[in-house]
């Protein structure tokens, strides 16, 4: 009996270990955030203006994002705060979504703008030749689980 005990306590210790470790490696390899200053004059001129908050249908606890994002010709810019994660991309999507059941059904005529990587800020160039009139979305997935994280529609 106390065999089965040690391992399944073992077992159990190895499995919380291995969660910790998916949560915390993309916190302790994320690279700096861009300094405040630096976020706040590439998004001046912004063609638009959204905002990330923590009440979207999709978001929770563990996946959330707040702050303002702003679109310009060339990048787009999040000053605020994602809940850190693995492999979080981010979308443009003409059509809002919410919601990972809202988000699947349109990946694949989204277009990818690329990783994120830091959670306190960050900015993203836009692919060339992207027209932010064709999206009005914005969207933060994780595609390693398959998980919303945010949204913010921008027009």
């Amino acid at each position: 009996m106390r065999g089965l005990f040690l391992i399944v306590s073992h077992c159990a210790m190895l499995a919380v270990g291995f969660a910790l470790g998916v949560y915390l490696l993309p916190i302790l390899t994320a690279p700096p955030s861009p300094d405040r200053a630096d976020l706040a004059a590439m998004a001046e001129g912004a063609s638009y203006t959204t905002e990330f908050t923590r009440d979207r249908r999709g978001s929770d606890f563990l996946h959330w994002g707040e702050g303002t994002v702003s679109l310009t010709a060339s990048d787009i810019v999040h000053e605020g705060k994602l809940a850190p994660g693995p492999d979080y991309k981010l979308y443009l999507v003409n059509g809002y979504v919410d919601h990972e059941d809202g988000f699947l059904p349109v990946k694949s005529s989204a277009l990818q703008v690329g990783d994120v990587k830091s959670f306190a800020g960050f900015s993203l160039p836009l692919p060339e030749g992207v027209d932010l009139e064709a999206y009005d979305t914005v969207v933060i997935w994780c595609e390693a689980f398959g998980e919303f994280i945010t949204s913010a529609q921008y027009r």
